[in-house]
């Protein structure tokens, strides 16, 4: 049951979200639901990799709760919130389709976007950066599965240090990041975006594709990643002022979530779905 935290709706100028793989088992399309029912925006950019098209061609997997994304969506659309579609890697099959608009949700490879202070961001999905999804596909669709299997031990996982009144910890994320670390991943991608948004003259960027939250300056570049739906539960909002904000819905869903299951169950409640940590969460 998903658990709103805060009823009160709350309205900014932009709202950027990537990385949800509607489709996929891991997504939290629930959470983004209910995020999306209490924040509105004149804009909202979908920053790619929003439908998993690669898990969809495996096997098909659509419960009720991803078409509710998607009418919740066309919804704002029909209402006249812009929403602005960049493909990515998992969802390339509309790259096929810039310019074009369905149902009222426009399709483009990337945009400029120019903030309420004058400041402008190049917005991307990012997946041309990196290394193995433009040059190794098949090496990237084993990475892709070995992500799933670690969803699935960690959702195991989960259970078990619940049951033991052990705090939550991620094996997905943590294997993850031990990987990236290893080969320096993160930083060279955050440091090729950020050299692209400069040769766009532009002041910052803004991308998803590596599920790792984030706004930091590198070499006088904002660099901001949306983080994902799958584990973090993070979006990117501009305040009407210009100011950005990474806000972590899967915290404030996740702790109500584990208040209601204690008051109604007699033992810890071995919940699949937890938010990840937030050491990576940060405030421009």
């Amino acid at each position: 049951m998903t658990v709103n935290t805060d009823p009160e709706i709350r309205h900014f100028r932009t709202l950027f979200i990537s990385d949800v793989h509607l489709g996929s088992k891991a997504a939290k399309a629930d959470f983004l639901l209910d995020f999306l029912r209490t924040h509105e925006a004149e804009t909202i950019f979908l920053v790619g990799d929003i439908v998993d098209g690669w898990r969809l061609k495996r096997s098909w997997y659509w419960p009720q709760d991803c078409n509710d994304v998607v009418q919740k969506l066309l919804r704002k659309a029909r209402k006249g919130t812009r929403i602005v579609y960049i493909p990515g890697n998992h969802d390339e099959f509309l790259r096929g389709f810039p310019g074009t608009h369905f149902g009222g949700i426009e399709v483009a490879e990337r945009m400029i976007h120019e903030t309420a202070d004058g400041k402008k961001y190049l917005v991307l999905h990012g997946d041309e950066f990196d290394v193995v999804v433009r040059n190794a596909r098949l090496v990237a669709y084993l990475g892709d599965w070995a992500y799933d299997m670690a969803i699935n031990i960690n959702i195991l996982l989960a259970a078990i240090r619940r049951r033991l009144g052990m705090p939550y910890w991620s094996f997905s994320a943590w294997a993850k990041l031990q990987v990236k670390q290893a080969v320096n991943f993160i930083g060279e991608f955050q440091k090729v975006v950020a050299e692209e948004a400069r040769r766009n003259d532009v002041d910052g960027v803004i991308c998803g594709h590596i599920h790792h939250a984030v706004m930091e300056d590198i070499d006088g570049i904002h660099y901001v990643n949306t983080g994902d739906w799958v584990e973090s539960c993070t979006a990117i909002v501009e305040h009407h002022d210009g100011r950005f904000e990474l806000i972590s819905w899967g915290h404030r869903i996740g702790a109500a979530s584990k208040k209601v299951a204690t008051l109604a169950l007699p033992r810890p409640f071995p919940a699949a779905v937890e938010p990840a940590e937030a050491q990576d969460i940060q405030a421009a």
